[in-house]
């Protein structure tokens, strides 16, 4: 705040006193304010956590390749019958040691990296934007989730002010946020995905058969189950582990520990939702190429696969332990990684980002005004 100044009797302002002087270099050194509008520097944190989380993800599904594959293999049509994880590993390895790693190009690289940097991205930006815009209130984060949940004098208050409208609108975000950032996921996911399952020569020969729409191409076969798999694990990571850390977890437990196992747990939770879609996945592209190359028809793939092996076409539990093996290194830690070790750097980040600023300065030595020193210079002009 601009610091205060006593009138004179005739009205016009008086000099500031020494104690308004000392409140202005605080108020107007490095360490308390910045040249920068709030929003620019929220959206800046955005950025560092999704790069960061890019980072993270790019790391964690390249070593955990071969994983990546066995879990594919036990979701698709081509291992049926008993010792199906057995089956799923031959596949895998036929190719020697190192083959779940020469699918690995450069586009899954990329791919990675948006795919987890968008989902923190999007998932941060659908989350505030959709909080302002509905006057709600954000999902927790950070330190947040160390604090203790509200006390029943607390609820009581907050239920006073939060009314049958506001609840609705904080369901409504609750729910459209993990949606459209799972969905922006697959968008950006999903084509890189379908071309590790069928390798880049016959994904490339299925897709000149099929001769889609460059919106479609671009999305990639069996979007939809892709995207639906997504959403199930955006809400798992983002809105259903740190909701539940925070309000029911006990508090003399809470711990940066206690988070990454509990964010393990809930993932196995998650998974066992997720590995249906996965399995539909899996299963529509064996049927997207069938004969060369079709069209996927999601009701004849559910109908085919529930009269060759009913229920287990779906859901087993090597099928569900097989994607936990996949998803759980690095989806399961991904709670821990943002909301523990990505706060870490953010004073770094917003000092090193303050520098650069203000070393763009011109060369009077002033630099650039923060809105309070304009506010204060008007006041004496």
């Amino acid at each position: 705040m601009p610091p205060s100044h006593s009138p004179c009797p005739n009205g016009a302002p008086s000099l500031p006193t020494p104690s308004d002087d000392a409140a202005n270099v605080e108020a107007t050194s490095p360490h308390h304010t910045s040249i920068m509008s709030q929003e620019v520097e929220d959206s800046i944190l955005v950025a560092y956590r999704s790069v960061g989380i890019g980072t993270f993800g790019v790391v964690m599904r390249f070593v955990g390749m071969p994983l990546e594959k066995i879990a594919l293999f036990m979701n698709s049509s081509q291992v049926t019958g008993s010792n199906q994880f057995g089956q799923s590993i031959k596949l895998t390895f036929k190719g020697g040691a190192l083959a779940p790693y020469r699918v690995v190009g450069p586009a899954s690289l990329v791919a990675w990296f948006m795919q987890y940097s968008v989902m923190g991205l999007a998932f941060q930006f659908f989350d505030h934007a959709l909080s302002k815009a509905l006057n709600v209130k954000p999902v927790y984060y950070g330190e947040e989730l160390m604090e203790p949940p509200p006390s029943p004098s607390a609820k009581a208050a907050d239920a006073e002010k939060m009314d049958a409208s506001y609840r609705i609108k904080s369901t409504f975000k609750t729910i459209l946020a993990p949606i459209l950032s799972g969905s922006l996921e697959s968008v950006v996911a999903n084509r890189a995905e379908v071309q590790r399952y069928f390798g880049v020569s016959k994904f490339a020969s299925i897709e000149s058969k099929l001769a889609w729409n460059p919106i479609a191409r671009f999305c990639g076969p069996a979007y939809l189950s892709n995207a639906m798999r997504n959403v199930i694990m955006c809400n798992t990571s983002f809105i259903l582990t740190p909701i539940t850390y925070k309000l029911y977890y006990p508090q003399e437990k809470k711990s940066k520990s206690s988070l990454f196992w509990y964010g393990m747990g809930m993932n196995f939770a998650g998974n066992a939702v997720a590995i249906t879609q996965q399995a539909l996945w899996g299963r529509a592209l064996d049927y997207c190429a069938e004969s060369g190359g079709r069209n996927i028809k999601y009701t004849e793939v559910i109908r085919l696969s529930l009269k060759k092996d009913g229920m287990a076409a779906f859901f087993t539990v090597p099928k569900w332990s097989s994607r936990i093996l996949m998803n759980a290194p690095v989806q399961g830690s991904l709670p821990w990684f943002y909301n523990n070790v990505l706060p870490l750097g953010e004073g770094r980040v917003m000092s090193a980002v303050h520098w650069a600023t203000k070393s763009k300065s011109p060369s009077s030595g002033r630099g650039f005004e923060s809105s309070e020193e304009r506010d204060d210079n008007k006041s004496f002009s």
